[in-house]
């Protein structure tokens, strides 16, 4: 290059997957080559079911329009922010005014970043979950912020310990990020801990960003932390039809909150890109319209895959949750579990990870990408068939 690079782009590293994936496609790759199945991928939580019908011919349907292929309102099509509004109110209990507490987002990953660009200063103090989202601190460092961790930890059911919080050095704090039913651990959310957030966030003047994409998987009760009386004063919360509807690659998800706090994420968006192509906001709206015999049916699948994945983690000897939420199972491993590489510079999760991997072809994520408290842990995701996770037994049972 003949020119440097931002200072910003120093602060993070390629995110994991981005990596990751071209050496298991390259890994895979080889093992066919030479007559072995492909690497059976438990890494990301990338739902391999379809999304409604009705929502994909709708963007059949729309696609063949003149008018959709033009640039949109950033704000998102009135319908769509309307969806969104029965959507919270029918699941949640939230009523959102869908003028003003709503903003539609290209997937709520963009939202990490347009809320850190929205909100938070060089040098502002944010506090990210660990083990956590890595793009809660990717964001964090690209707009300049000193990120403080706050531990999750199995003692405290992956639950914020509050005592631990208000111990800390909170002068400077602009904003706090959470994510329950959490990953990667799949704690749930309850309506306690969203009314300790929203009156920690209270105390000492934070903004909440609660991320809610997993709520309804694994989960027939779905809870926002929007529905905490006064949250509004303090909270935003994301959310998305990635993992409930089964709509991943289409990048469809939401801001909602107070709508000064709203005002603040579409200034800063509106600058970013020219509208969400027509046709999928309208697909989106079918998608916000399934009624719970949706939901019923895609969690029969997940707890038929959750049994499975439990043997995989008896067989693995991990101690982990049976009662998970969302689309991962976190599990813990034992320093003399039989299952792990020769290499100690490694964490426990990478030395299983890479044993799983290299020798039987079975690739599940290391907890370290998610911070140093994951260290001793591995996530293997529900996004696989029954037959293939069966499959990964039978290649882990062979070692």
């Amino acid at each position: 290059m003949i020119i440097s690079p931002a200072e910003r782009t120093q602060s993070v590293k390629p995110y994991y997957f981005s990596v990751k994936n071209p050496e298991i496609a390259a890994l895979s790759a080889e093992r066919m080559a030479k007559g072995l199945d492909p690497v059976i991928n438990l890494g990301i939580g990338a739902p391999d079911g379809m999304p409604p019908a009705e929502a994909i011919e709708t963007l059949r349907e729309s696609a063949l329009l003149p008018d959709s292929h033009k640039y949109q309102n950033y704000r998102g099509l009135p319908q769509l922010r309307a969806a969104f509004a029965s959507w919270y109110e029918r699941y949640y209990g939230v009523a959102l005014d869908p003028e003003t507490d709503i903003q539609p987002l290209m997937g709520s990953k963009e939202g990490i970043l347009l809320i850190s660009m929205a909100f938070v200063n060089p040098g502002d103090k944010v506090l990210v979950p660990d083990p956590g989202y890595p793009t809660y601190t990717s964001a964090s460092l690209l707009v300049g912020a000193q990120m403080l961790t706050y531990d999750l930890k199995a003692g405290n059911g992956f639950l914020p310990d509050f005592d631990a919080l208000e111990s800390m050095d909170l002068d400077g704090v602009k904003l706090m990020w959470t994510n329950y039913p959490n990953m990667p651990t799949g704690t749930p959310a309850s309506m306690e801990l969203y009314e300790r957030l929203v009156a920690f966030g209270k105390k000492h003047n934070i903004l909440i960003v609660n991320d809610n994409p997993y709520s309804f998987i694994l989960n027939d009760s779905p809870v926002s932390i929007l529905a905490v009386e006064g949250s509004r004063e303090c909270c935003l919360e994301m959310n998305s039809l990635s993992k409930a509807h089964n709509m991943s690659g289409w990048r469809i998800g939401m801001v909602c909150g107070a709508k000064e706090y709203v005002a603040e994420v579409l200034k800063v968006k509106s600058q970013m890109d020219s509208g969400m192509f027509r046709s999928l906001q309208l697909a989106a709206i079918k998608a916000l319209e399934q009624g719970p015999e949706w939901f019923r049916k895609l969690n029969e699948g997940y707890r038929e895959r959750l049994k499975v994945v439990c043997r995989l983690y008896d067989l693995l000897g991990l101690r982990y949750n049976k009662g998970s939420q969302g689309l991962f199972v976190w599990g813990e491993i034992s320093p003399d579990n039989h299952y792990l590489t020769s290499d100690t510079s490694k964490t426990l999760g990478e030395r299983m990870s890479d044993k799983l991997l290299y020798e039987a072809g079975v690739f599940m994520t290391p907890g370290m990408v998610f911070g140093k408290n994951g260290s001793n842990y591995i996530r293997a995701s529900l996004c696989a068939p029954v037959e293939l996770l069966e499959k990964a037994i039978e290649k882990i049972s062979a070692l």
